[in-house]
């Protein structure tokens, strides 16, 4: 994806000083491969002078794995042991209209991510971010993205905007993270905007058909075609995957196949909702926890009873799905939909760690971190707060 990653990271670097960009692009193009020791990744998420870059990396590949012998740090039902998390940088805004959630990934990584997960005891494989560069259709939001290649038209369809674009990324996606689940990885997905989740529950159920969807958002990201107002695809990506009216549409229908069912999801944080998606959630019965009920019950009773509902056995494997607008604006401001209302930085920590106590966690996402919205204070703030929920989710406690 050189042309795409390039523009980015000149974005990047000139608005945010995201230098890991800078190094993921060169780390990409070497074609070796060996493993990279805790020390030396946290220079390569941290070093941002080009010499310097030059002989942190020389001689590693982009396959990206370390070891440490400590283990995680709870037992797992579903992974294969010693647990190893595959972390898949996707670096994709098409979903919607706001420039910059391309740069999460890269955002997320510099913040020292890998050797965060690290220390955590997880054996991390990282190979750089996923590669769509050779995908014919422009992303407008990601200016310069076609660089002079032949491109295709990607013209509406219905109400869907970029739809072409959206379903060759998503089907990429999937086959990355099917192929970590299949080798018994625990993906996480850094997005990237919502509209991945096609490819990450996709990928997921392909692994473990009977997995089980937590949701936490402050959005239902379930309209369909006919009924979004503004087209974007991110707030569509649930009914695609639960097959509802007008979703079996091409190019989608090509490869996504209908892997849910209304009661494997659960929506934790909802505040934001559109009229026809209330309808569909009580029509379809799926169990949702909004913001009322976070308040009324306090968010150990919701996460408990919203567990019990998809999972309550504790015997199904577990997605977790995370967009930061589930936090609060004050915690995480720098997406592209926040919502006042929301999640409270422990609020929403909490989830993650229960989640993480189970030990049936076999897939999560990071969504909608975006660091070209919003003051330095904002965007540092969100993306420590995208780091930490990662950690929480993957067995980091308190004490």
């Amino acid at each position: 994806m050189a042309h795409i990653l390039t523009t980015s990271l000149r974005r990047a670097v000139t608005s945010r000083s995201l230098h890991t960009s800078r190094i993921l692009a060169t780390a990409s193009s070497n074609s070796l491969h060996s493993q990279l020791s805790p020390a030396d990744l946290q220079k390569v998420e941290t070093d941002g002078n080009k010499e310097g870059l030059q002989k942190t990396i020389k001689g590693f590949g982009r396959s990206r794995i370390f070891r440490d012998e400590k283990g995680p740090t709870y037992e797992h039902r579903f992974l294969k042991g010693p647990g190893t998390v595959a972390v898949v940088g996707c670096p994709f805004s098409g979903g919607q209209g706001k420039s910059g959630v391309d740069l999460g990934p890269n955002a997320l990584v510099e913040r020292g991510l890998l050797s965060q997960l690290s220390e955590l005891g997880w054996n991390v494989h990282y190979e750089g971010p996923a590669e769509f560069d050779d995908i014919p259709y422009i992303n407008p939001n990601q200016p310069g993205a076609s660089n002079g290649r032949e491109v295709l038209p990607d013209p509406d369809i219905g109400k869907m905007k970029k739809p072409r674009l959206v379903s060759a990324v998503n089907q990429r996606a999937m086959g990355i993270i099917r192929d970590h689940a299949m080798e018994g990885r625990l993906p996480l997905t850094l997005g990237g905007d919502h509209s991945l989740a096609m490819a990450t529950v996709s990928g997921i159920k392909a692994k473990y058909p009977d997995a089980c969807v937590v949701w936490v958002d402050a959005h239902a990201d379930i309209n369909t075609p006919a009924t979004s107002d503004s087209g974007n695809i991110h707030g569509m990506p649930i009914s695609f995957l639960l097959g509802l009216p007008g979703t079996d549409v091409a190019p989608f229908s090509d490869w996504i196949k209908p892997c849910l069912k209304p009661s494997d999801i659960v929506y934790i944080g909802l505040r934001d909702l559109d009229v026809e998606e209330k309808k569909i959630l009580r029509d379809l019965g799926i169990k949702c926890f909004t913001m009322h009920e976070v308040d009324r019950l306090g968010v150990g009773e919701v996460v408990k009873k919203a567990l019990k509902h998809v999972n309550p056995k504790g015997e199904r494997p577990v997605h977790l799905s995370f967009d930061v607008d589930a936090c609060d604006p004050s915690v995480a401001g720098s997406t592209g939909t926040p919502v006042r209302g929301g999640l409270t930085f422990r609020e929403a920590h909490y989830i993650c760690e229960a989640i993480a106590e189970t030990g049936c966690l076999v897939g999560l996402d990071i969504m909608e971190v975006n660091p070209a919205l919003g003051d330095d204070k904002s965007v540092n703030e969100t993306v420590a707060v995208g780091c930490s929920l990662a950690r929480a989710a993957l067995g980091e406690t308190l004490l």
